[in-house]
């Protein structure tokens, strides 16, 4: 409820669940709200990359009742809560400072507007898309609606949110046919009465649906039909969607040598070094970049028709595969290509929770450092 009261845990887990909802996450993956009283009240938030000593530190001193970090504290099954442990000290102080836990991991990395795409636009590129696309983000949904009625359910789902593909919207398929049915006691039929066999022209109207607006579209479809009962199907889809996904691909300015990119990555993301595989002088125009861990993503980007992937924990093998198939790789660090995501998922995080109308500030960590030194 918009208001002066701030915000309850809940509400901001709602929220960001809306924004990166963790559907997205991969099945290993452990996100969303992990620690905390959901109906505390939050009048500021902390936002961190790990959810470390210091960073719940700094959440009890600056009386934050939140914190909200990329990588998540619990990632499996706790058998044990021992102060003897680092996880357990964590899981014991969190609790007892009273600081809700809320992690945004990989489902913030495949968000439309997550790690990635900021990833992408601080190292200049443009014509972004995901790299590698999510399958199971699409559900088709099939309804039937009496003959002349079929207009006002269609604009229903299309203002809630159905109907896209690409660049294209209110997009749906529709057929005329016969329905049949015969009310139940107790029923009130749009047609005929109780016990009556009916037939009644109908049209199947069908229309693809964004998987995390799934129930919204479904209820609103359900207010705007004339039907009692209504039958209606909701398909999974296969097929890939254009704005959410793992990585991106995009294209620079203009071609530059790689080795020049790499200074420009350094540059942007305030890396005193990177490890490059390539050669130094071959023109660079497209590129692929992931944060964190992305040398999965190399087959990927090569099939993309990317000439270098920009990412983090590249292996040793990884790079002589890539080597051998003709793909530059940047190896910018897992600290350096996430870290961006404190002050992106901020700033984020401010713009709606105003337009929510909640009073909470929103304080980005300070001090987080790469675990890895150059010497």
């Amino acid at each position: 409820m918009k208001g002066t009261n701030p915000p309850l845990v809940q509400d901001l887990a709602g929220l960001l669940n809306r924004l990166y909802p963790p559907w997205l996450a991969e099945e290993w993956d452990n996100v969303g709200l992990q620690i905390g009283d959901p109906m505390t009240p939050v009048e500021q938030v902390l936002v961190a990359l790990d959810p470390s000593p210091l960073a719940l530190e700094t959440a009890r001193k600056t009386g934050c009742r939140m914190l909200l970090t990329h990588h998540p504290l619990i990632f499996k099954p706790l058998k044990q809560i021992l102060t003897s442990t680092e996880t357990g000290t964590l899981v014991h102080n969190a609790i007892l400072y009273g600081i809700a836990v809320f992690a945004a991991h990989t489902n913030l990395d495949r968000a439309a507007e997550g790690l990635n795409g900021w990833l992408a636009e601080r190292l200049g590129l443009s014509e972004v898309q995901p790299l590698e696309e999510i399958r199971n983000g699409l559900l088709k949904l099939v309804v039937y609606v009496p003959s002349g009625h079929e207009e006002k359910v269609a604009e229903a789902l299309f203002a809630a949110g159905a109907g896209h593909i690409g660049r294209y919207d209110r997009c749906s398929f529709r057929v005329r046919g016969e329905g049949t049915f015969r009310a139940g006691p107790g029923s009130s039929p749009f047609l005929g009465a109780p016990g009556e066999s009916e037939r009644v022209e109908e049209v199947r109207l069908e229309t693809v649906v964004p998987r995390e607006l799934g129930e919204k579209i479904r209820r609103k479809m359900l207010q705007a039909h004339p039907y009692e009962e209504v039958a209606y199907d909701l398909l999974p889809l296969e097929n890939p969607r254009g704005d959410v996904g793992l990585g991106c691909f995009g294209r620079l300015p203009e071609p530059i040598p790689l080795e020049q990119f790499a200074v420009q990555i350094k540059q942007a993301l305030g890396i005193p070094a990177v490890r490059l595989i390539g050669e130094r002088r071959r023109p660079i125009s497209k590129a692929a970049v992931c944060g964190g861990s992305g040398g999965a993503l190399i087959g990927e980007a090569l099939r993309r028709g990317a000439e270098v992937l920009v990412t983090g924990d590249i292996k040793y093998h990884e790079a002589r595969s890539a080597e051998a198939k003709g793909l530059a790789l940047i190896d910018a660090g897992h600290f350096h290509t996430e870290k961006i995501a404190i002050s992106q998922l901020a700033r984020r995080l401010r713009v709606e929770t105003q337009k929510e109308g909640w009073p909470v500030r929103i304080l980005e960590m300070e001090g987080e450092q790469d675990p890895f030194v150059f010497c």
